[in-house]
């Protein structure tokens, strides 16, 4: 079961989307949130798998809540959900740390499936941003020095390599034949070796190197 806190300001959005989510067998929405600082509490409280979070709401922003929840020891995913396509709220999205960008008015498979990536560990970007977020993040980010690179064990590169083109956690140990706990040991020793925050700090790390075209 997929657990969720669903925040955002508009009530028929909220109605809307979870009339979305209950007809997937395998999500429960375990509460709701009309502004960032409600969204807080609530993901605190009830530790979900995953927050679907609005941009613009009233009081604390998705953006600035995003940035607290990523904050706290043991960080939650969070799943940005937006009107808004702008450069600027992109960005903001990246900084705060969020897993993925879905466009609200994207088909419902598309958020189906974005959930269930970045609930499983995975990163979500709705494909119609992509090109525009990750030509700035290859200007913004600087490019990991040999060093580092050479820091990375060949089972790293392997397992960046796959977290580069979007594999989950799940799916980077069925492809390399190991068990999903040693998979998340290794993208924490990469995280660690690379100085990234982040697993799409790590992903542009990897563009940024040349490991993936």
């Amino acid at each position: 079961m997929i657990r969720l806190v669903l925040a955002d300001d508009q009530a028929l959005i909220r109605a809307g989307l979870r009339m979305i989510l209950d007809a997937e067998a395998d999500f429960e929405i375990v509460s709701e949130a009309n502004d960032g600082a409600q969204a807080v509490v609530a993901a605190r409280a009830h530790r979900p798998d995953l927050v679907l979070m609005d941009v613009r709401m009233p009081g604390i922003d998705g953006l600035a809540a995003t940035s607290q929840l990523r904050a706290d020891d043991d960080p939650l995913p969070v799943l940005i959900l937006t009107t808004f396509d702008d450069d600027e709220v992109l960005w903001g999205a990246v900084n705060a740390g969020a897993s993925g960008f879905v466009l609200k008015d994207s088909p419902a498979d598309d958020l189906v499936s974005a959930i269930r990536v970045t609930a499983a560990g995975g990163s979500w970007l709705d494909p119609r941003v992509t090109p525009r977020l990750l030509s700035r993040l290859r200007d913004a980010a600087p490019a990991p020095s040999a060093a580092d690179l050479e820091r990375l064990s060949e089972r790293e590169l392997d397992v960046l390599r796959l977290m580069a083109v979007g594999a989950t956690n799940n799916e980077i140990a069925e492809q390399l034949f190991v068990s999903e706990r040693t998979v998340k040991s290794h993208v924490g020793s990469i995280f660690t070796k690379l100085a990234a925050r982040d697993r799409a700090a790590a992903i542009i790390a990897a563009f940024r190197a040349g490991l993936v075209s």
